[in-house]
């Protein structure tokens, strides 16, 4: 009899997680909270578009997906900041044409990879079955489906249903647990510019566009069809915070105030303001991820990140790429220590998924204020001039999380010896044509770099 795992949620990684079991011969079965996407527009209020990068190409690469996806991608090479009252500025994220992320629709991604899942033949999903309890001693969950509750029998159960994960709330529940959700005291709503008369986007669309003001910012990525997804980061309370910006009055003033150039490309700001939902961020790290040879959790279930470093969905792919590489064949399944497997993907996944957890926090700092600062542009600089004069010993950390995939874990204790040794230069020198290779390897040697 062919190994059986059901999957709770179907969003970006339960469906491509699906998919990988399914490629290694299990029959799987997921059960989603929503209609068929592919049927109904939803968004549920979340990012219409996200950030492909390396991290979250290498399985779509591995399942030979990639050649069908590259026609849904917009490549964006680097940030244009847009401070204000002054000219906008382009930042490149690296120095090599290789060096882009990629903006792609989380609909059309997530629809592509349910139907290419369903085509296997061993993938079903269930929608509109919203799991409220999970009992592991009877090995069943409780679904409300159409307002009845309905009781579901698993084999062994695996959660990527998100940050208000049942499944983690289960395993916690039966196990000696460390749990922590922190909630930014920043919350996000999006609004769209439009495409042009001919269908055209009416910024540069091979750029992440950012409008830092210190305390809160504007971030427009492209879209296919000509149009922008446009996202509002700011406080929930205070002088300029979503408490305080409301009325059509409080908005246009906003508006005028911090964001004059990219107020009229706005489409129906009033509206879009008002009526689209606030979405809240949040850090959720927890352990342990699974519970004996029963449930484990990966993706947000597990490790909920703020959006700053645009790695919530590559992070995701990455599990799915780590129970790619560890997981056995189907066939091979009933001989298999499961418990034992469950514990290695947390122990290979948590240590670099805290990481990028704490990245990302740090990089809203960096987007929303630290683009717009003398010393930031200046240690840019430096960092470049250092990786083009010793590539082997120093890679940029933004470069190492977005374009390679060195674990997370090492790019964030990297990082911190790159932050000392750039600080260093910036202190005593103000251009980088100041530097030599003799000045940069003595500090790369202070450093262990």
């Amino acid at each position: 009899m062919i190994e059986k795992i059901t999957l709770i949620g179907g969003g970006l990684v339960g469906s491509l997680l699906s998919l990988v079991l399914a490629r290694k011969g299990y029959s799987v079965d997921v059960y989603e909270s929503r209609e068929d996407m592919r049927k109904v527009n939803i968004s549920a209020g979340r990012s219409i578009n996200l950030a492909l990068a390396n991290r979250g190409i290498k399985p779509l690469q591995a399942l030979g997906l990639m050649n069908e996806i590259n026609e849904m991608l917009i490549p964006m090479k680097g940030r244009m900041v847009h401070p204000e009252g002054e000219p906008a500025n382009f930042q490149p994220y690296g120095q090599t044409t290789n060096d882009v992320i990629y903006s792609i629709s989380r609909g059309q991604l997530n629809s592509f990879l349910m139907t290419k899942a369903e085509a296997t033949g061993k993938v079903k999903f269930f929608f509109e079955h919203r799991v409220s309890h999970i009992d592991f001693e009877k090995m069943t969950f409780t679904a409300n489906v159409a307002g009845t509750e309905k009781s579901i029998n698993f084999n062994r159960i695996i959660g990527t249903d998100g940050a208000n994960s049942p499944v983690r709330q289960a395993i916690l529940s039966q196990e000696s647990k460390q749990d922590s959700e922190a909630v930014l005291d920043h919350s996000y709503k999006e609004l769209t510019i439009a495409p042009d008369e001919n269908g055209q986007h009416k910024l540069d669309a091979n750029a992440l566009h950012i409008w830092p003001r210190g305390e809160f910012m504007l971030i427009a990525l492209p879209n296919l069809d000509g149009s922008f997804t446009v996202t509002l980061f700011m406080p929930n309370h205070g002088f300029t915070s979503f408490d305080s910006v409301n009325t059509k009055e409080e908005i246009h003033h906003f508006f005028d105030a911090h964001f004059t150039s990219i107020k009229p490309l706005l489409d129906d700001l009033i509206g879009s303001y008002q009526n689209n939902p606030t979405g809240r961020l949040a850090t959720i790290k927890c352990s342990p991820w699974h519970y004996k040879d029963k449930a484990l959790i990966v993706g947000d279930s597990a490790h909920a990140v703020v959006p700053f470093h645009g790695q919530g969905m590559n992070c995701g792919f990455e599990d799915c790429n780590a129970i790619a590489e560890l997981f056995p064949a189907a066939d091979n399944a009933k001989d298999s220590d499961w418990q034992a497997l469950f514990g290695e993907v947390e122990q290979v996944r948590k240590i670099n998924s805290d990481a990028i957890a704490d990245m990302a926090l740090e990089n809203y700092i960096e987007m929303r204020d630290s683009v717009r600062q003398h010393e930031f542009l200046l240690q840019k600089q430096f960092a470049f001039k250092i990786q083009q004069w010793f590539p082997k010993r120093f890679t940029p950390r933004y470069a190492m999380v977005m374009f390679e995939h060195r674990p997370y874990s090492e790019a964030f204790e990297l990082g911190k010896k790159h932050k000392q040794l750039l600080s260093e230069l910036s202190d005593t020198y103000s251009c980088p044509t100041q530097l030599n290779g003799d000045i940069v390897k003595e500090l790369l040697d202070k450093y262990q770099l």
